[in-house]
């Protein structure tokens, strides 16, 4: 059996609340994470790339996303095609 160290992966994040507009109900979030054991940093513009940064880590350990992920991924994929060729 493997030590549990070796299929951990560590993250820090670090997230502040950035700018409240109450007239339309939008709030904004900032941050950072963070992987551990890497170094490696991505600074966030919205809870949504906390999900984003992680996926690839848990990936290569082996972890099969589901659908949902899978859809997102194609369509930022798509997205980022599109805006290479316009």
């Amino acid at each position: 059996m493997e030590p549990p160290e070796t299929n951990t992966q560590s993250f820090i994040v670090k997230l502040w609340l950035e700018e409240i507009d109450e007239d339309v109900g939008r709030i904004t979030w900032r941050g950072h994470i963070t992987h551990v054991s890497s170094g490696e940093r991505r600074y966030l513009k919205d809870l949504d790339g906390i999900a984003d940064f992680i996926a690839p880590y848990l990936e290569r350990m082996g972890a099969r996303l589901g659908r949902r992920w899978r859809v997102r991924q194609w369509l930022d994929g798509w997205r980022l095609s599109r805006m290479r060729k316009g």
